[in-house]
């Protein structure tokens, strides 16, 4: 099992899309998926149309009294289910900070879960907190979507520096561009500037494109209504490059 965490300190970069768009995907090629959705808002939850809410919500979740398995819910497409968000989800950082070892308590519960799924994507808010340092040390990997621009450059170069100054040297931060509009010169040269100066950044970048808006009214992932377009071929090439990245580090 990969954990992979969708996050970014900063919102508005296509954080949800490309986590449930990625899981679509994987799911696609036969991988056993799932989505946590951890962000209270719940947006991953609605593009699948399930309702975000757990019975007993992020307190139970946390003291044990609830097991993740049997909250997992199944969505309309084959190998992918969903763990549906909760508002309580606001509080966790709260929830956690009263427990022993906080930043393990993902982890743990995601434990019962390895010989269920091949990937699970965690949806994460946007924020540094107690909840990101536990979803650090749950993940395997951090998927970091960037937009090309100076203020986005900003929360990665700060993402890079807490993952230094507290030692998560087990996980690997791989930032991908999102929102990308190649029409703009500021975007191309943000683009080939950060490509040429951090071999980490994926080369894929997924594009600022409508039909990825219409996600919202469709209420599914983009392959759900879409067969092929710039933006779904753009998703296929990303996941084959964070398969060759899991690849990679399981050497």
């Amino acid at each position: 099992m990969n954990v992979l965490a969708i996050y970014s300190i900063k919102g508005g970069v296509g954080k949800t899309s490309s986590a449930v768009n990625l899981a679509h995907t994987a799911a696609r090629n036969g991988y056993r998926t799932l989505v946590w959705d951890l962000d209270p808002q719940g947006a991953s939850s609605y593009y699948f149309r399930i309702k975000p809410k757990i019975k007993g919500g992020s307190k139970d979740l946390i003291a044990g009294k609830r097991e993740l398995d049997g909250l997992i819910k199944g969505t309309d497409f084959e190998n992918l289910d969903l763990l549906p968000a909760d508002f309580s989800f606001r509080n966790l950082d709260l929830v956690l900070d009263a427990k022993k070892k906080p930043t393990q308590q993902l982890k743990k519960l995601l434990k019962p879960l390895t010989e269920e799924y091949d990937f699970i994507f965690l949806d994460c808010p946007p924020n540094i907190s107690l909840l990101s340092e536990a979803v650090f040390e749950a993940a395997d990997i951090l998927l970091s979507p960037i937009i090309p621009t100076t203020l986005s450059l900003r929360t990665l170069e700060q993402l890079e520096k807490f993952i230094e100054d507290n030692d998560l040297n087990k996980l690997a931060l791989i930032p991908f561009f999102s929102m990308a509009d190649r029409r703009k010169k500021m975007h191309r040269e943000i683009m080939d500037n950060l490509l040429e100066t951090h071999p980490e950044v994926l080369t894929t970048a997924i594009p600022y494109a409508s039909d990825i808006e219409r996600m919202g009214l469709e209420r599914m992932p983009l392959g759900g209504y879409i067969k092929k377009s710039q933006s779904t071929v753009a998703y296929d090439a990303l996941w084959q490059e964070i398969l060759a990245r899991v690849a990679n580090l399981e050497k």
